[in-house]
């Protein structure tokens, strides 16, 4: 029987992940392999009414530069009451190749253990996707569509900051990032606005609704400072992971909470919730500004890829078929600047509980400092005086106060 390989594609859309599936498929079939897309990822994977895609030439190369995903995604977490072995024995399966984050891989993981188990043996290698850029790969390396992510949410954050300056508003974008910033950090750097909240800032400090708030006061008294009354500012959705649900009620919002209690962050807009907050501060204040909001999230993540990422996922899919034929396993492919093809193998990332452990935003690299201490506008000892024309007590909305940098 012709020897086969699976494509699995879990969690959320990326852009790149057809330029992935195509590299991977025509690399295979090159060399007379089966290519098997299983649509749904893993919960497909192990359904009885499975939907394959029995992918060859022609399928690979119409879908190379397409955004989206020519197999349907899910978040599907299986127990391993779920596993089976019979599909991969029926169709003489050899490599279970897995597109997705930190969870995706450490599934895949858990099915080739199952398969050993059951005197299966298949490889499994995983290609790191997100736009949140948080995998750790190595320093430097992005995840795949965190470039093409970034690209166009650097577009809608340009148009919004001249929209401020045109009708003479603030704007706060949130923009998505799980427990990271790196989105939000690399779309505020490149518009250069005035103000970038990411959670790994409050390195000395908690994060709380209080401090947040503050620091978004504190552009907007500088930029009156400086005679500019508009602006914009970007914020991580992943601040809200370090915040407590009892704080979060404490906001006055009207959540929706699920079985266990805690509210059901993933259907609002944080844009809108911290907006709401950042309203009721500035008019507490007496001051005057206008606040819209806007959320960066979920028409990032279909676009069709930039240039970069349609190389670099060419080549990890090429890389793919590479740690194959070299014996690879329980790995992730991974191509640095120059193409070199590694291995980074899921144990020397995973902590005791077999978690993936995040990457989060370097807040001591020379850039993080640049841009935080040159590239940013808030209140500073210097302003104190002229911010008393605002604010009874400017000390209160000093940035390095805040953060107790």
């Amino acid at each position: 029987m012709q020897e086969s390989i699976v494509i699995v594609c879990g969690g959320g859309p990326a852009p790149g992940i057809n330029a992935v599936i195509s590299s991977i498929s025509r690399t295979f079939l090159k060399s007379n392999y089966r290519v098997i897309g299983v649509h749904q990822g893993y919960k497909g994977l192990f359904s009885e009414e499975r939907r394959i895609e029995e992918i060859d030439f022609k399928f690979a190369d119409r879908i190379h530069n397409v955004g989206g995903s020519a197999l349907q995604m899910s978040r599907h977490k299986p127990n391993k009451e779920e596993f089976n072995a019979k599909f991969f024995v029926d169709n003489n399966i050899k490599l279970l190749v897995t597109i997705g984050g930190d969870d995706t891989a450490s599934t895949a993981n858990r099915i080739s253990d199952f398969l050993k188990e059951s005197d299966v043996d298949i490889q499994n290698i995983h290609v790191p996707k997100t736009i949140d850029n948080d995998l750790p790969l190595p320093e430097g390396i992005p995840t795949f569509g965190y470039q093409s992510a970034k690209e166009e949410g650097v577009s809608i954050a340009n148009t919004v900051y001249e929209d401020a300056r045109t009708s003479g508003n603030w704007f706060l974008i949130s923009a998505m990032g799980r427990e990271a910033g790196h989105l939000a950090f690399g779309i505020g750097s490149a518009v250069q606005f005035p103000m970038i909240i990411i959670p790994e800032m409050f390195n000395k400090t908690s994060i709380t609704i209080d401090k947040i708030i503050r620091l978004m006061v504190s552009t907007i008294l500088k930029r009156k400072i400086l005679s500019i009354d508009y602006g914009a500012i970007i914020i991580s959705e992943g601040v809200f992971h370090f915040l407590t649900d009892e704080e979060i009620k404490n906001t006055g919002i009207n959540f929706t909470y699920d079985a266990h209690g805690h509210p059901e962050l993933g259907i609002v807009s944080k844009a809108h919730v911290f907006n709401v907050l950042l309203t009721q501060e500035l008019k507490k204040l007496g001051l005057s500004n206008r606040c819209r909001p806007q959320e960066l999230g979920y028409e990032l993540r279909c676009i069709k890829p930039v240039a970069y990422d349609l190389v670099y996922c060419g080549l990890l899919g090429m890389g793919v078929k590479r740690l194959f034929d070299a014996g690879h396993t329980a790995c992730m492919v991974t191509a640095d600047n120059t193409g070199n093809i590694s291995p980074l193998f899921l144990s020397s990332v995973q902590d005791e509980n077999g978690k993936i452990k995040p990457r989060l935003v370097n807040i001591e690299s020379e850039r993080a400092k640049m841009v935080f201490e040159d590239g940013l506008q808030y209140i500073t000892p210097a302003d104190w005086q002229q911010a008393k024309a605002h604010v009874d007590d400017p000390k209160y909305y000093d940035f390095k106060e805040i953060l107790n940098w």
